[in-house]
């Protein structure tokens, strides 16, 4: 569960490392790189023990990988919709439910 948890926090900053900016266009493209690259920094403080325990305690590399993946469109999914205000489409859905059929062949024995 700390890998999860860790990889959920590592999650929300890069995303907001990565979109953020995006409705603060009056930010100085440098600027806006700057920031990011310091909230990354937090993002991999947590993203890297976040793995590291998640594979000591049986995770293969491609399961972090996929476990990652979903972790990053759930908190994308809810990032864009509170915060850049864009809509949701059923299409999404589809496309996330394909996703998750991936995870649970991934983690199929």
């Amino acid at each position: 569960m700390r890998t999860i948890i860790l990889l959920l926090l590592s999650n929300i900053f890069m995303t907001i490392a990565w979109y953020g900016h995006l409705r603060q266009q009056h930010l100085p493209m440098w600027k806006a790189i700057l920031v990011s690259w310091g909230i990354a920094f937090l993002e991999y403080c947590l993203m890297v023990p976040a793995n590291r325990w998640g594979f000591s305690n049986g995770f293969n590399g491609f399961q972090l990988k996929m476990t990652q993946e979903v972790i990053t469109l759930i908190v994308f999914t809810v990032f864009a919709v509170i915060y850049l205000k864009e809509p949701f489409h059923w299409r999404y859905l589809v496309s996330f439910a394909f996703l998750l059929g991936a995870v649970y062949f991934m983690f199929k024995k």
